[in-house]
């Protein structure tokens, strides 16, 4: 990988930074068959070593901020053939609560960054009613649930929540009529999430999908009216209603996937 070549579109030394860190971990990626994962960028950063990537066909990159309209994110580089579905998501979701009413999203940032931290390893921050919601790095989540423990003169209490449970609108919401043999969770989300049973049963048994945010790995769990179901990288769906049984005794469901 030439990063000369590769780097000589980008103007200024923040660029060809941005470019020379992103083709070191291309080369790292393709010589040790190994995902390697950025710090957060910002949109500009990313679109900066989008252009740097596209001219490395050796490898391939996965974006995670949490949700889709995230401004700051990390990307996971990999290279090709790679099998996407072992890359674990590289960042975590801290939910922190108390008596926070008024806080800014100041506030919040600047209390984890009073933990020593850099800011290289926090994403978005959403403030929400009684507190917030912060994305952040994975590998800091068990030195940030000891050290960060207030927001100015306020405690907080603070645990890690599913990426599914962030305080944001979804994009769009698809309403799914179906019908299913019976109500067990590989026959509910298969039907959800447009694949067939034998695939989404690997999926469970491989501990990728959450009912209600708790990992299940047994594909005949049941599932009820009302229980949420998240899959990584699928967006999530909701149980909205179980209605009675078809003539062929199948039963009739209605889902609401979010995107």
């Amino acid at each position: 990988m030439d990063k000369e070549r590769l780097t000589s579109h980008l103007k200024g030394e923040e660029e060809y930074a941005i470019g020379s860190m992103v083709v070191d971990l291309a080369r790292q990626a393709w010589d040790h068959n190994r995902p390697q994962t950025t710090r957060f960028l910002d949109p500009y950063e990313r679109r900066v070593a989008q252009s740097v990537l596209a001219g490395i066909p050796e490898v391939g990159y996965l974006t995670f901020g949490g949700y889709k309209q995230a401004e700051r994110a990390r990307m996971v580089i990999y290279p090709q053939f790679f099998m996407t579905e072992h890359i674990e998501s590289p960042i975590a979701v801290l939910q922190a609560v108390g008596s926070l009413k008024g806080a800014s999203h100041r506030d919040f940032l600047g209390s984890i960054l009073g933990t020593g931290i850099k800011r290289d390893v926090v994403g978005d921050i959403i403030v929400t009613d009684d507190g917030c919601q912060a994305v952040v790095s994975a590998e800091i989540v068990d030195y940030l649930l000891t050290h960060w423990n207030q927001v100015g003169p306020h405690s907080i209490q603070l645990e890690v929540i599913d990426e599914e449970q962030l305080a944001v609108e979804p994009e769009r919401i698809k309403e799914i009529r179906s019908t299913v043999a019976s109500l067990r969770v590989d026959a509910v989300a298969a039907a959800g999430y447009g694949t067939s049973r034998t695939k989404m049963a690997r999926e469970i048994k491989a501990e990728r999908l959450k009912v209600n945010w708790k990992v299940i790995s047994d594909p005949a769990h049941p599932v009820e009216e009302g229980d949420i179901l998240s899959l990584r990288g699928r967006g999530r769906l909701v149980v909205q209603e179980v209605h009675g049984k078809t003539r062929k005794g199948r039963i009739n469901i209605l889902l609401h996937r979010y995107y």
